[in-house]
């Protein structure tokens, strides 16, 4: 970078874009504020700042133009006004305060500093120009979508296949190793938990813990630079785009967490970092009887204020920054019901002509009053599904639901999402998330054990519909760890087998536990970090067999509700059988004892080309500990996949000839999802 002159001063720039622009001749500055009285632009060269003015304000944007400026400058605010928290104004115009639309943020905020006004996270000037060669985005099919909730570093931090110098990194998150494991599996989405750049709480600081997770944004538009390898001296922005790159070369597709319910600044005693100094009352949601507190929709001690047209137009500003030019295909929404009070959240997001084409996903609650939202998105929308985890997880693990309320799941939820003209593809189903035990602890654990997290393991939920089958932990009993492993196969045929949108938690296929932590959120070692060393191979292949039999049938894909009366090639669209034989009847699925039952599916489409275009698929369901007995539909059944045996796809598996209807005694262990093929 040129150094800018002693003399150089600003002239008057103009107020838009927000932020820092550079035109190839120098940079411009503009930052909204409503309520400032002055603004200074402070530029910084080695250890020397200088302070610059911004002499001009239009429509409450302050701005200038800094000739002869380049990228790599290094830049903050200090925005005068009144300090006046009763009037919900906090302005510190002895604060260096981060621009809301840094590209990269370079210092690292440090919390035994923060009282010192001197100390402060830069912004930095970059050049984004980047060569993206022949990338498009992979534009996959929704109903074809299989998420793979991921943790940067957490992925590849100990995965012997990526070199040492990339573990942990964007950059490794896109080796070879890495993508032949995502292309092993057949999954189609990496969704990345929050990479924007966020800060350690103080009470984690004070315990020597960090967020692990990264659920405390500042900066909306930077990559977090502690995922960066920075190899060759390539920038955090530029190691992100060669990571899209990568994926999309790959057809992976890149959703990213956001985080835009509340900020890093926390609640009243919270630091002054960004928002909070340049203008408290308009970037956060404050109570109008108490303007010198915040709203607290989140837990995390202040809400944004989304119904504030500039705040609004920062949150649309970045997504569009994250598709147009990070290139990136879609967004789940953190606390999305947050977004939507009193704001035009939604319906700006349906009219943007660059976001309609992206992967759109609502975690569709808050803990504010009416924050419950699942089944209220608009069209367009998919929203994580807890009734589908909590149901599944109560049918198999506790029983404490019954064949109806598993049957609703298995046929996508539509009485949650079948209203407006949504499809199946509406809901995200999920077993288990970032947020919970790991598959493999869900079946090993009957209660948390949160206990190096420092809170007394008064954090993480109590109620998880776990089953340890018979021994809390650590087992030895061949009888409890075979229970185990059935049980986390029949969870994951569950979830691959619905209708909907599945999500597979990164580890769940390798069998990773967290020791009982239901909570990790502040453990950034190898509770988290993915035990590529003692991968279960078997369960990995498993887990790609059920995404390959999902490809495979398009019934297991559906576009539209399954209702028993639509007509397929001469059949129902779905038959639900009861084990004698016979259709299920409303006491059945008023039943929570019964635990047997069976799924028809009928062809997709009319039999064309290859058999497999017409085929039937046929699922028997067995909970209990007990032998059943099936009577199945007559025709010649094929088995191709049994989650109860060794080799769950073994390609010579027996044939059943029913010409009547026959009896076919299922397997005698417990938890037995089978799927059949169907000859006409």
């Amino acid at each position: 970078m040129d150094r800018v002159s002693d003399r150089a001063d600003l002239e008057a720039g103009r107020p838009w874009p927000l932020g820092a622009c550079w035109d190839g001749h120098g940079v411009n500055f503009a930052l909204f504020s409503a309520h400032a009285e002055r603004v200074e632009l402070c530029v910084f060269d080695g250890e020397r700042m200088r302070t610059l003015p911004l002499r001009e304000c239009t429509d409450q944007v302050w701005h200038g133009y800094l000739a002869g400026a380049e990228p790599g400058l290094r830049y903050a605010y200090r925005v005068h006004g009144p300090d006046a928290p009763k009037r919900g104004q906090r302005f510190d115009h002895r604060r260096l305060l981060l621009d809301p639309y840094a590209r990269e943020v370079v210092g690292r905020f440090s919390w035994r500093k923060h009282h010192d006004p001197a100390d402060c996270l830069a912004a930095c000037v970059v050049d984004e120009r980047f060569d993206w060669g022949d990338d498009a985005p992979p534009l996959i099919p929704l109903a074809s979508t299989v998420l793979y909730e991921a943790h940067v570093k957490g992925s590849s931090r100990q995965h012997p296949g990526v070199p040492e110098v990339l573990r942990g990194t964007y950059a490794g998150l896109a080796t070879p190793a890495m993508i032949e494991h995502f292309q092993r599996l057949g999954v189609t989405a990496i969704n990345l938990l929050p990479v924007c750049h966020f800060l350690d709480e103080r009470h984690l600081d004070e315990k020597g813990l960090v967020n692990y997770w990264g659920y405390n944004s500042l900066a909306f538009f930077a990559p977090e630079p502690r995922y960066a390898a920075r190899i060759g001296g390539q920038s955090v922005i530029a190691e992100f785009k060669t990571m899209v790159r990568s994926l999309h070369a790959a057809h992976l597709e890149v959703i990213l967490d956001v985080v835009f319910n509340h900020t890093a600044e926390s609640d009243e005693a919270g630091p002054i970092l960004s928002f909070r100094g340049i203008d408290n009352s308009s970037y956060y949601r404050l109570p109008p009887d108490h303007l010198n507190r915040y709203e607290n929709f989140t837990g995390c001690g202040n809400t944004l204020n989304l119904a504030h047209p500039r705040v609004l137009q920062m949150v649309m500003d970045a997504l569009r920054y994250w598709v147009g030019v990070m290139h990136v295909d879609g967004f789940r929404f953190d606390l999305a019901a947050t977004l939507t009070r009193d704001s035009a959240f939604l319906a700006a997001l349906r009219q943007d002509p660059l976001l309609q084409r992206v992967k759109l996903i609502a975690e569709p609650w808050d803990i504010g009053p009416d924050g419950y939202h699942l089944g209220r998105f608009l069209p367009g929308w998919s929203e994580w599904n807890d009734r589908f985890r909590d149901d599944v997880r109560a049918f198999w693990l506790t029983h404490e639901a019954g064949a109806g309320q598993l049957a609703q799941r298995l046929a996508g939820s539509r009485e949650v999402f079948g209203s407006s003209g949504r499809a199946p593809q509406a809901g995200i189903n999920f077993i288990t998330a970032h947020d919970g035990f790991t598959l493999r602890d869900l079946v090993s654990y009957q209660k948390k054990h949160n206990e190096l997290n420092g809170e007394e393991n008064r954090d993480g939920h109590g109620h998880n519909h776990a089953w340890n089958c018979g021994e809390e932990g650590v087992s030895t009993d061949p009888v409890v760890l075979e229970r185990r492993r059935r049980l986390q196969r029949t969870l994951l045929a569950t979830l691959m087998l619905s209708q909907g949108v599945p999500m597979l938690q990164s580890g769940d296929e390798i069998g990773r536990t967290q020791a009982g932590n239901n909570n990790a959120y502040c453990q950034d070692n190898a509770m988290t970090w993915l035990d590529w060393k003692n991968a279960d191979a078997e369960l990995i292949d498993f887990v790609a067999g059920l995404i390959d039999l999902r490809r495979r049938f398009p019934q297991l894909r559906q576009h539209r509700w399954l209702t028993g009366e639509a007509m397929v090639d001469g059949q129902p669209d779905v038959v639900w059988w009861h084990p004698a034989g016979r259709p299920m009847r409303h006491a059945d699925w008023e039943s929570k004892k019964l635990g047997t039952f069976g799924l028809q599916l009928a062809p997709d489409r009319p039999a064309v080309g290859k058999a497999q275009d017409g085929e039937t698929l046929l699922c028997l369901i067995n909970r209990d500990d007990n032998q059943a007995s099936f009577l199945l539909p007559a025709g010649v059944w094929q088995q191709i996949c049994d989650s109860s045996t060794q080799a769950p796809f073994a390609p010579h598996m027996r044939e059943i000839s029913t010409p009547r209807g026959g009896a076919q005694r299922a397997d005698s262990q417990p938890f037995l999802i089978r799927w059949r093929d169907f000859y006409h």
